[in-house]
């Protein structure tokens, strides 16, 4: 009863106020044990292989925008724990996220997010920066620092279209909360070495976003080549990276078909080229 009392008088008081633009402090003041970041491990339960992740993801920019896109797999230690999950999502209209990590805690952030730009929206009358929304989840991910410490961390990926700039933008972090604005293209997660070099050998700075989302998908092709923990384009079940373009007419998922025949061409040409396209040697 004592604790049902002060949970009711400490609601009276922020309701009553004017509150924040932030639904992510609003909510660690009203309900703390709501964040991701607070919750006590489930008893028995160790930050071990068990515990689902998931892997790499890609972003890359183009003249007037940026796509993302993540492939489908989750492991749990040498098991594979899901072919199809989704790590690509609409952050906002004009925003999109990934999250590489502990898969249940990563999907919690990013739900959180849609709502933290959501609120500021409704509270505001406007839409934040693209580095405003940046730093909104820097905050985020660093109320998840002691699920980090403890091995759960959840690694965002976030890419906006700079209505100001008009161009992409593309921002990464570090499991404490540290933001970094990356140029042209990144990659993250288990296979994001051999993701992010084979973009740096394709990238170009004219790419259409058609040609943004092969060299995307060529890869996350190269990062499942080498890396157990990324999936590759799964012709048998039909099951394709996700691929998101952000650009001044907002955000839009490609559709399966679209991923698919991206995915069946980049695939049909590793049949000549196992290695993938090559880049000029001059």
């Amino acid at each position: 009863m004592a604790s049902h009392d002060a949970h009711t008088a400490r609601s009276a008081g922020l309701f009553a106020s004017p509150g924040t633009s932030s639904f992510s402090e609003f909510l660690g003041a009203y309900a703390p044990d709501l964040m991701p970041g607070a919750r006590p491990l489930p008893e028995g339960v160790t930050a071990g292989d068990e515990i689902p992740h998931g892997t790499t993801i890609v972003a890359v920019t183009f003249p007037g925008g940026v796509v993302m896109a993540g492939d489908r797999r989750a492991t749990a230690g040498n098991m594979i724990a899901q072919r199809d999950v989704e790590k690509v999502f609409r952050a906002d209209e004009f925003s999109a996220i990934a999250v590489a990590g502990t898969a249940g805690l990563g999907m919690e952030l990013v739900r959180l997010f849609q709502v933290e730009l959501e609120h500021y929206e409704k509270r505001e009358g406007r839409t934040l920066s693209v580095e405003g929304k940046a730093n909104r989840l820097a905050s985020m991910v660093r109320g998840n620092l002691a699920m980090a410490m403890q091995g759960l961390a959840v690694v965002p990926l976030f890419a906006g279209y700079d209505e100001v700039r008009n161009q992409g933008r593309i921002f990464s972090y570090d499991p404490a909360g540290g933001r970094y604005e990356e140029r042209d293209f990144h990659a993250i997660g288990s296979g994001s070495v051999f993701a992010r070099g084979s973009v740096k050998k394709l990238f170009r700075a004219d790419l259409s976003a058609e040609d943004a989302a092969l060299v995307c998908v060529q890869g996350l092709y190269d990062a499942a080549d080498d890396d157990s923990a990324t999936g590759g384009p799964d012709l048998a079940r039909g099951i394709f990276p996700v691929v998101a373009v952000v650009t001044a007419d907002g955000y839009r998922r490609l559709g399966e078909d679209e991923v698919g025949a991206v995915a069946r061409a980049v695939v049909e040409g590793r049949y000549d080229a196992p290695g993938g396209p090559t880049a000029p040697l001059r």
